[in-house]
């Protein structure tokens, strides 16, 4: 696990966040409470979210479910929620049904009957965006664009998935044309999917690096670990 900011530097790097996606907001003409901060824990332990929830943060970004069903339990007593945000297999939809409050990355149709079926056995729902891949990256996950109507149409049948919105990663690039042209595809794709009938209204779009960028766009929540928590470690 990564160490993190350290005592005090959390602090700091939140409020700095805070102040950066407040002015992204007045640079692009909106209000900052439109735009909701999702932090991403990933990669670090239950110490350093413990420290975050000192500091008011109840709801956690993770891409990996083996964490979130590690530090639920080691913070049980906060009553805390956790998101998946990472590409999510079938065989860990019972683990997600019991310990996640939302999913970020469905992104087909074998995932929405297994986390049902799963979620129907624990008696529960949760809310659910819909991954749309929107760069040229064969390394990112999510629902090819043209499918997504079909799709939508398709979740209707399951009940225990709340649609809540759309989701997205920008294309690793340089090129600020391109990072924007992904989030406005997402943003298209929304539009297109609330004038169909689809209770789509959030857009979470928009890391560390680009969330300015995405807030421009529409993003209605950005999801953002490093320049909160700090640099991560991964093991090799």
């Amino acid at each position: 696990m990564s160490a993190g900011a350290g005592a005090g530097a959390l602090a700091a790097n939140l409020a700095a966040v805070r102040g950066s996606i407040a002015t992204a907001c007045r640079d692009a003409g909106r209000d900052p409470s439109g735009v909701v901060l999702l932090p991403v824990s990933k990669t670090f332990g239950e110490d350093v979210v413990r420290e975050a929830v000192g500091l008011g943060l109840r709801r956690f970004g993770e891409n990996k479910v083996q964490e979130i069903q590690a530090k639920a339990t080691a913070l049980a007593g906060e009553r805390l929620d956790w998101v998946v945000i990472g590409h999510l297999q079938t065989n860990k939809a019972k683990a997600v049904a019991k310990f996640a409050a939302e999913v970020q990355s469905l992104d087909r149709l074998d995932l929405a009957i297994a986390l049902d079926k799963a979620l129907q056995a624990q008696g529960r729902a949760i809310d659910v965006l819909v991954q749309v891949k929107t760069s040229r990256e064969e390394s990112k996950f999510g629902l090819a664009p043209e499918s997504l109507p079909a799709f939508l149409d398709e979740l209707k049948a399951f009940s225990s998935l709340r649609l809540r919105g759309l989701m997205t990663l920008a294309e690793a690039s340089d090129d600020e044309a391109v990072v924007r042209g992904c989030f406005r595809t997402l943003y298209r794709l929304r539009d297109s999917a609330r004038e169909a009938g689809h209770p789509a209204d959030r857009l979470s779009m928009g890391m560390s690096g680009d969330f300015a960028l995405a807030i421009a766009e529409g993003s209605t929540e950005v999801r953002i670990g490093s320049a909160i928590f700090g640099a991560r470690s991964y093991k090799p």
